[in-house]
């Protein structure tokens, strides 16, 4: 219909196409910033020698159960605020798209 009204390609795909898939690409995104976060901290515990995750091995061998609890805490607020953005961001796409 945007073609029969005389949209040219580069409208069509930034003013039709774009604002119909971004809510489905901000979904894919927020699902692979959830996995991503979710492999890294286990995949940092292999062969490093800084991160969070060597924090918690740190904490563990010394027995600092308070700095283990504080680093898994820190773990799951950076996870949480992540998550929060992706959402923020999916409901700003929604809004662009209400009439």
């Amino acid at each position: 219909m945007s073609r029969n009204l005389g949209a040219r390609p580069p409208h069509l795909l930034w003013f039709v196409i774009l604002p119909a898939i971004l809510p489905d690409v901000l979904t894919g995104v927020r699902l692979a910033v959830g996995i991503a976060w979710v492999v890294l901290v286990p995949a940092e515990f292999l062969g490093v020698t800084s991160g969070l995750s060597y924090a918690i091995n740190d904490a563990r061998d010394t027995l600092e159960y308070d700095r283990l609890a504080a680093t898994v805490l820190l773990i799951g607020l950076i996870g949480f605020g992540l998550d929060l953005l992706c959402q923020e961001a999916q409901a700003r796409a929604s809004r662009i798209r209400e009439p």
